[in-house]
């Protein structure tokens, strides 16, 4: 079973990351899922927005280095959205990891793309923050990594949560499925 390290997204840590972590400890994962901004969390994206930035770059990254150094070298790397883009920051020293899994969002590739790494992506299509062009051009730039990408026609940008005007249930649904059999593969 895999060691996952999930970052919430720039809403703050919300009742559905940890939903997310109990469907991935219900089958028999481990997942830590640190808290970036110290207990705050904010109900849309503007105040969000204004939450990171009141939080700042050097806590965020230094919660996010805490959560990452005291995982398994072969931990999951995994976020939503803006925690998607954090693991840009830590997948390069992380050469034994078992793979990532991103939602709602990517990221910058580690230079060059580990070769054979199993990256799932799950991002609403089309996503209401990044063209087309933005994702054409991130896979594109994959290499030999061994990318799974997903998309959601018609849901909102972080449809998992059902709190957020965002949420689509049917897409919900099948990308915590899929997010199981990529889990399972590992």
């Amino acid at each position: 079973m895999a060691h996952i390290v999930l970052f919430h997204s720039i809403l703050g840590l919300r009742p559905i990351e940890g939903e997310i972590a109990a469907v991935f400890e219900a089958d028999g994962h481990t997942v830590t899922l640190p808290d970036l901004f110290d207990g705050q969390s904010a109900d849309n994206y503007d105040a969000a927005f204004a939450l990171r930035k009141e939080v700042g770059t050097g806590a965020i990254m230094e919660r996010a280095g805490a959560a990452i150094e005291a995982a398994p070298p072969e931990a999951v790397l995994s976020g939503v959205s803006f925690g998607a883009s954090l693991i840009g920051e830590f997948w390069t020293d992380r050469p034994k990891m078992a793979g990532a899994l991103l939602f709602a969002g990517i990221t910058d590739w580690m230079e060059p793309p580990m070769p054979g790494l199993p990256v799932s992506v799950h991002i609403a299509h089309p996503d209401p923050f990044d063209d087309e062009d933005y994702f054409a051009d991130w896979v594109a730039q994959k290499s030999e990594a061994d990318l799974q990408m997903h998309r959601y026609d018609g849901a909102g940008h972080y449809f998992l949560d059902p709190s957020l005007d965002d949420y689509n249930e049917a897409a919900a649904k099948l990308c915590l499925d899929r997010s199981r059999e990529f889990l399972k593969s590992l």
